[in-house]
Formats: C-alpha cells, sequence, structure tokens
C-alpha cells in the first residue's frame, strides 16, 4: 500500500469514528441513537479489520469507493445501516429459462458498491 493510499484510509477510517461521536439519530430518541452509534463503530472495526491484509491496488481502490459512498449515503439520509435494494427475485431474467446462476451473476452485478461488502459481514 503506497503512503498516499495508506493516508486516505486512516483518514476515512478517522471520519467514521468521528461521524459516529456526533451522530443523531433520525428518531431523536437517545436509546436508538447509542445503538447506532455503537452499529457505526461496530461495523467500521468489522470492515477495516476484513479488509486489513488487502494488497491488491484495485480492491483498496474499491473498498476506499464503498466506504466513501456507505458514508455519504449514511449521512444524506440519516440512516447508518445500508439501503437496500429492492430486486424481485428472478426479477432480471429473460422470459427463455435462463438458468440460475446466469440470474445470481446479474443480481451481483446489478449490487450497488455501498453494499458489496455488507453480505459478506452480516
Amino acid at each position: 500500500m503506497t503512503p498516499a493510499t495508506r493516508q486516505k484510509v486512516l483518514g476515512l477510517y478517522r471520519k467514521i469514528f468521528q461521524i459516529a461521536r456526533k451522530w443523531q439519530s433520525a428518531s431523536g430518541q437517545t436509546e436508538e441513537t447509542i445503538k447506532e452509534k455503537e452499529y457505526i463503530k461496530n461495523e467500521a472495526k468489522t470492515l477495516f479489520r476484513k479488509n486489513k491484509h488487502v494488497t491488491d491496488p484495485k480492491l483498496i481502490k474499491q473498498c476506499i469507493e464503498e466506504c466513501e459512498a456507505r458514508i455519504e449515503i449514511g449521512l444524506h439520509y440519516n440512516i447508518p445501516y445500508p439501503r437496500p435494494i429492492h430486486l424481485p427475485p428472478m426479477g432480471l431474467a429473460h422470459k427463455q429459462g435462463r438458468t440460475l446462476r446466469h440470474q445470481e451473476k446479474l443480481r451481483k452485478i446489478s449490487k450497488p458498491i455501498y453494499l458489496k461488502s455488507h453480505d459478506e459481514v452480516s
């Protein structure tokens, strides 16, 4: 990892914890705010530790982009949890009997960047 990339990653990590420290839930309830703050911290720790040994520059760039996207979406919607995608089962398959494997491939391709690591962790 280059020094510039390392600084970017560490900066994102610090930014997440600053956001968690200042976070207020949309409902305004204290217990909900505490729960969401803990979720933000635990999610950050889990994902950063999981990707600690990643050395491929393309994969590192993808992780950085996912982190930035999740930060922006979380701040915009005031929801720390990943926004789900709404694709009905077999919603991407063609009418002429495509295989389930092709359906899964299409579903994986259509998954937004901010959800790439969500299924792996949860």
